[in-house]
């Protein structure tokens, strides 16, 4: 029986290397490769930025403001690179949008948008690197079965603060000010 080389880590090279129609993250230095996400996934993701977008206003506006939210950004955190579908930090912490593509300053709330292609990894390694990396808050958004599950860092460790099903609608942290309306992100 012939020993197995050693694996070797995943680099940027690797990412820059993918086709367009694929989405790439290096977890635990593997390299991670899924298909653009399909359409159910794509309607709740932009129903969701919809919804939540009154806590990116900017001063003076109307809304709650006092939040920097973006779709899809690439995270370079503690030598992985991670693209949740949505991620958000409190302006303080984020007074201005960085130039880079990759972002070092780990987010107050990341939401993952389940696909069948991905829901292993985002509720496994993601969810552990996202608490090593001191991610307050976490949203699992899966469009399929319906439902949003909301989780705190609590010491550490994810502590589940709800899981809401079909067309109820919620006030989940860190968003609590906003009634949303889950029904909105599984229509049709």
């Amino acid at each position: 029986m012939a020993d197995k080389p050693p694996r070797r880590e995943a680099t940027y090279a690797d990412l820059e290397a993918l086709p367009p129609n694929q989405v790439g993250e290096i977890i635990g230095g593997e390299l991670y490769v899924s298909p653009r996400p399909r359409p159910r996934h794509g309607r709740a993701t932009v129903r969701l930025i919809g919804a939540l977008s009154p806590f990116d206003r900017d001063e003076g506006e109307e809304g709650p403001g006092g939040w920097v939210l973006l779709v899809e950004p690439e995270l370079h955190l503690g030598g992985e690179v991670l693209v949740p579908d949505l991620a958000a930090w409190h302006r303080e912490w984020m007074p201005e949008i960085p130039e880079q593509v990759g972002i070092e300053l780990a987010p107050d709330w990341v939401c993952e948008v389940l696909s069948p292609s991905t829901a292993a990894i985002d509720k496994g390694r993601k969810m552990g690197s996202y608490a090593r990396e001191g991610v307050k808050n976490l949203w699992l958004v899966d469009p399929v079965i319906r439902t949003l599950e909301v989780f705190r860092l609590e010491n550490g460790r994810w502590s589940t603060r709800g899981t809401h099903a079909g067309e109820v609608t919620v006030n989940a942290a860190p968003f609590e000010a906003l009634s949303l309306e889950l029904g909105r992100l599984w229509a049709r």
